[in-house]
């Protein structure tokens, strides 16, 4: 069977925790299709966001729900040739996506983002179409 996990991009998550209806959301309709994992990377954007007590609850629910792939030595040479790339072109992106990209990439599972147009620059990512 072909493997149904998704890296999620912390973009679609704040999205879902900011509407109202979650079942509208690109998020829910994600979970519903694929295995969704985040990385650690995420989950330090989704807390360092959560201000207030419910947004914490929020993320841990989140946490408790999902499967967190943590940063490691693959990802960081990856995300350090990204880096020196993109450096090289002048089209840097911010550094938390470079490390969400080498996930995706070094995992060798797709990615679910609302900010295409940064991840459309890393040679060898696969881009999920989210068509809802």
């Amino acid at each position: 069977m072909e493997d149904s996990r998704i890296l999620i991009d912390t973009s679609v998550i704040i999205d879902y925790l900011r509407k109202q209806n979650k079942k509208s959301t690109k998020f829910w309709k994600l979970m519903s299709e694929y295995e969704c994992t985040i990385s650690t990377v995420t989950l330090y954007e989704l807390y360092s966001g959560a201000k207030k007590d419910t947004q914490k609850e929020d993320v841990d629910i989140l946490e408790s729900m999902l499967e967190i792939i943590p940063f490691d030595a693959l990802q960081a040479k990856k995300a350090s040739e990204i880096f020196q790339t993109l450096k090289k072109k002048n089209k840097l992106i911010e550094f938390r996506d470079i490390f969400i990209a080498s996930c995706a990439i070094s995992k060798k599972i797709p990615l679910a983002t609302l900010n295409k147009k940064h991840f459309e620059r890393i040679k060898d990512i696969q881009l999920l179409e989210i068509i809802y």
